[in-house]
């Protein structure tokens, strides 16, 4: 299914929106001999759920997909067919898009579904549903490339893999960034090998997007008793290991988007790193080459869902470094009445400074309108 595109003119792009991926995305699309360990949509006595191989509790998504109900239908439990069709179907979420007056989004994953992926350690298997998931985004971009920026989700099998899937899906239409789930080595720790993903990312122009977190594990049911809360405690550590591995400096053009994790905090943090390499730097000899805000302040960027201390601190911050994001079709979001929240939260901010936040910097990080 395809579209001749349009020009527009962008008012509001969310820097992070998501999928609701259809039950057979995997089954129908990896090599036969993975397909009985696919993950599949199975059904149970509460609702539909993802069932995933070496994933011990059925993955529901029902907060995935509730955006809009009244509280009193939102539930964990769902069935599949009962949910707004914009999540799988590009047409449909065109028209959702345009009852929320959002001119374009970013596009990410089910986050549990994707840890999934990042986490499979089978090499062949991982990289079956790895092609899979982006073959699918890919075709649903490809609808409406206009409004719609695809990020390729990056193999972590190796670098020479993950730099031949960028090879293979960034120029399809729609795919605009890079999503990464854990290094491409396949840890935790940032390695030389690296480099080469870094340098292909570069040279294509586009973002290296972070979603909440790294991580190496299997997802689970949630059972926190506040789910989200803490979205940003594990970015400054991602943040501090890129810096302190010199990675800024070996490669000072290298966008990194990190999604979901609000931007209050980062006045905060950035005074924090400086005080502590100020303090150490002269027996530990860090060899960078700036202070470590510095970095931030040039290579971070930061979606919010709702975070007016943030914005009310965007010059500490910094206006450039700040997306707004609906999360739709997830709980956190407000649609269909985002700038009701919007036109609250930015009643004081400079015109200039709104669009940044609200459009200019999407649309300069992910190339919408070139």
């Amino acid at each position: 299914m395809t579209r001749a595109p349009t020009e527009r003119t962008y008012r509001l792009i969310s820097g992070d929106s998501h999928v609701n991926e259809p039950g057979d995305l995997w089954t129908a699309r990896v090599p036969a001999e993975f397909r009985t360990r696919a993950p599949r949509i199975d059904h149970f006595e509460p609702g539909d759920a993802w069932v995933l191989e070496g994933v011990r509790d059925p993955i529901n998504f029902g907060m995935n997909a509730c955006a809009g109900l009244a509280p009193a239908d939102m539930h964990a439990w769902s069935r599949f067919d009962d949910m707004r069709a914009g999540g799988y179907d590009p047409a449909a979420r065109i028209a959702e898009m345009d009852r929320d007056g959002v001119d374009a989004e970013v596009l990410y994953p089910t986050p549990r579904l994707a840890q999934g992926v990042v986490g499979t350690r089978d090499v062949d298997f991982h990289l079956a549903l790895v092609r899979a998931y982006n073959d699918w985004l890919s075709e649903y971009t490809a609808f409406a490339p206009e409004r719609f920026a695809g990020l390729l989700l990056l193999p972590n099998r190796g670098a020479a893999t993950a730099v031949a899937e960028i090879d293979r899906v960034l120029d399809r239409p729609g795919i605009r960034g890079v999503l990464m789930g854990c290094y491409p080595n396949g840890t935790l720790e940032i390695t030389e090998e690296d480099d080469a993903v870094w340098t292909r990312i570069v040279e294509a122009g586009v973002p290296l997007n972070i979603h909440v977190s790294l991580s190496q594990h299997m997802p689970a049911a949630h059972r926190a008793a506040l789910p989200g809360y803490g979205r940003f405690f594990d970015a400054p550590n991602r943040i501090v290991q890129m810096i302190f591995a010199g990675v800024f400096d070996r490669f000072p053009n290298l966008d990194v988007v990190v999604a979901e994790v609000d931007c209050g905090w980062v006045p905060y943090f950035k005074e924090q790193i400086d005080n502590n390499y100020k303090r150490l730097d002269a027996i530990s000899d860090f060899r960078i080459t700036a202070l470590p805000s510095e970095y931030v302040e040039r290579h971070l960027h930061f979606t919010y869902l709702t975070d007016p201390f943030g914005i009310e601190n965007r010059a500490s911050i910094g206006v450039e470094r700040i997306l707004w994001s609906s999360d739709y079709p997830h709980i956190s979001s407000d649609w269909p009445h985002s700038w009701d929240t919007i036109d609250k939260t930015f009643a004081a901010v400079d015109p200039t400074e709104r669009d940044l936040i609200l459009s200019g910097n999407a649309q300069r990080l992910y190339g919408f309108g070139t």
